[in-house]
């Protein structure tokens, strides 16, 4: 069985998996979730109690939530790839402490603007909302620009996950038009570097519900209700396997 990634569109966090996975080699299926009616329904739960996205069925049918703990899931299935690199060494260090920045600041730094323009509020609070967020990803990207120094991906000198993860947060900057990136040279050369990688090509166009070309193992688009009665059948066998003998 083929591992899934439920990705959220549009503009979701989940883009960072979709790169990971092709980077990874692994073969691998997508279901697109679209935000917000199907990530929110009673059939999604059912994958994901908490309706949020990504979200990954592993190919022997255990779900895995979170983005940090589906990129290294990733990249525990393929180690060569150097997704994540080898544990107890600096590079392991170093590549957790990059995403556990992204996924805390980097990430919720955008979060004041997003529920700004999500939600209807007087001007005045929108204001000082949009004024806090600003204020959060400038300096959110000041203190990636000092952890990046002088390497060429984020954890060293061989990209990584974080890399993927990092590329799906930072073009909410274009959505939200804060800053620009030359200010900080470092990121700047980074993100250029990635936009031109054939992964990130590919996650943009599926997102976008446009022809993709992967450069990895994708095996196509599956529907949720498909899914769903795959999962059906299978705890049903389960339980038969597992039943005593009369």
């Amino acid at each position: 069985m083929n591992p899934i990634l439920f990705y959220g569109v549009p503009e979701g966090c989940s883009f960072g998996a979709i790169v990971a996975l092709e980077w990874s080699g692994l073969p691998y299926q997508l279901c697109r979730i679209d935000m917000p009616a199907v990530v929110s329904s009673a059939a999604y739960r059912r994958i994901n109690p908490v309706a949020e996205t990504p979200s990954l069925r592993t190919a022997e049918g255990r779900p895995v939530n979170q983005s940090v703990a589906i990129l290294h899931h990733i990249g525990a299935q393929n180690p060569g790839s150097g997704l994540v690199p080898a544990q107890g060494t600096p590079d392991y260090d170093r590549f957790n402490e990059v995403l556990a920045f992204l996924n805390t600041d980097f990430f919720e730094a955008f979060s004041p603007l997003w529920y700004a323009m999500e939600h209807g509020m007087a001007d005045r609070d929108r204001q000082v909302l949009q004024a806090m967020g600003h204020h959060k990803v400038r300096k959110a990207h000041a203190d990636l620009e000092q952890m990046l120094g002088s390497n060429p991906w984020l954890a060293g000198s061989r990209r990584s996950a974080a890399d993927a993860y990092f590329v799906g947060i930072a073009r909410w900057n274009d959505f939200h038009q804060v800053l620009d990136r030359r200010e900080f040279p470092a990121l700047a050369a980074l993100h250029t570097r990635l936009e031109a990688e054939p992964a990130v090509r590919f996650a943009h166009a599926v997102e976008h519900g446009e022809p993709a070309l992967s450069t990895g193992a994708f095996m196509g688009h599956v529907d949720l209700e498909d899914v769903l009665v795959g999962h059906q059948a299978a705890v049903r066998a389960s339980a038969k396997a597992s039943a005593p003998a009369a």
